[in-house]
């Protein structure tokens, strides 16, 4: 794999993709999002990751967008960009396996927009978040508008995304947008923890339980109950459901096999 903009590694069977434009702050432009989009799909062909981790440097995790590619454009640069940022974003939304932003300094537009689209958010107490696009005359064109909301609530993601204000790492946990702040020497050593707790859960069970997650945000609730019957049915049939219960019954620690 063929990575511009970023650093790709695997260890211990957990993918770490790392934002490598220090001098940009990681500014994010199609070539990054062309670096997440491969990534991604590198980490769902390979059964050997288990999760993967995706962070910048102490500085920024990611600075938003490119200004100085986009402020000459037009229309049609505006939506080729967004296509590229929206096509990535979404196979990282999607990935069947468990994904975590490990956040330093700034994350802001489309690096929010990004951390947005993992499954957990570990921030150091450095991190700030923010879509500040509303400042330059413009509203997210990532996601922001509509996952910040589902995430946080209308309220808090209304003011972020129309007054455009960041908000340090204390308010995004208070506001639910991270799952824990960590100091910043801590950040790595926490994501690769978690990682690789959710390394040694059934593979199956994960997949099943993102997709009853977030294909039920977009149901009714009885249809979202369905889905989750159904999924929860269907894990029955798996080998990893009759050695979870065995080991749970003999008081044993599970060994899964993903099957």
């Amino acid at each position: 794999m063929n990575l511009i903009h970023s650093i790709f590694e695997i260890r211990a069977g957990i993918a770490w993709l790392r934002f490598d434009r220090p001098k940009q702050l990681n500014a994010l432009n199609p070539q990054v999002f062309e670096d997440i989009a491969a990534a991604v799909e590198q980490v769902e062909s390979d059964h050997a990751i288990k999760a993967l981790v995706i962070t910048g440097n102490r500085h920024a995790f990611a600075a938003g967008a490119d200004i100085k590619h986009m402020a000459s454009g037009d229309i049609p640069l505006s939506t080729e960009l967004t296509d590229v940022s929206n096509l990535a974003q979404q196979r990282l939304a999607e990935l069947s396996k468990p994904s975590i932003a490990a956040i330093a300094g700034y994350a802001l537009g489309g690096g929010c927009e990004v951390a947005l689209c993992c499954d957990f958010r570990i921030a150091a107490e450095n991190a700030v978040f923010g879509l500040p696009e509303i400042k330059l005359g413009i509203i997210p064109g990532g996601g922001g508008t509509q996952r910040l909301p589902r995430l946080i609530g209308l309220g808090p993601a209304v003011k972020m995304i129309m007054t455009g204000e960041t908000i340090d790492a204390r308010e995004s946990l208070a506001a639910g947008l991270v799952h824990t702040v960590v100091p910043l020497d801590r950040l790595e050593k926490e994501a690769e923890a978690l990682a690789l707790q959710l390394s040694q859960r059934p593979v199956i069970a994960l997949r099943a339980a993102k997709t009853a997650i977030y294909g039920g945000l977009n149901m009714a609730l009885a249809d979202g109950l369905r889905l989750e019957q159904s999924l929860f049915c269907m894990l029955f049939g798996t080998e990893d459901q009759k050695e979870g219960m065995a080991a749970f019954i003999e008081k044993r620690p599970p060994n899964f096999s993903g099957r």
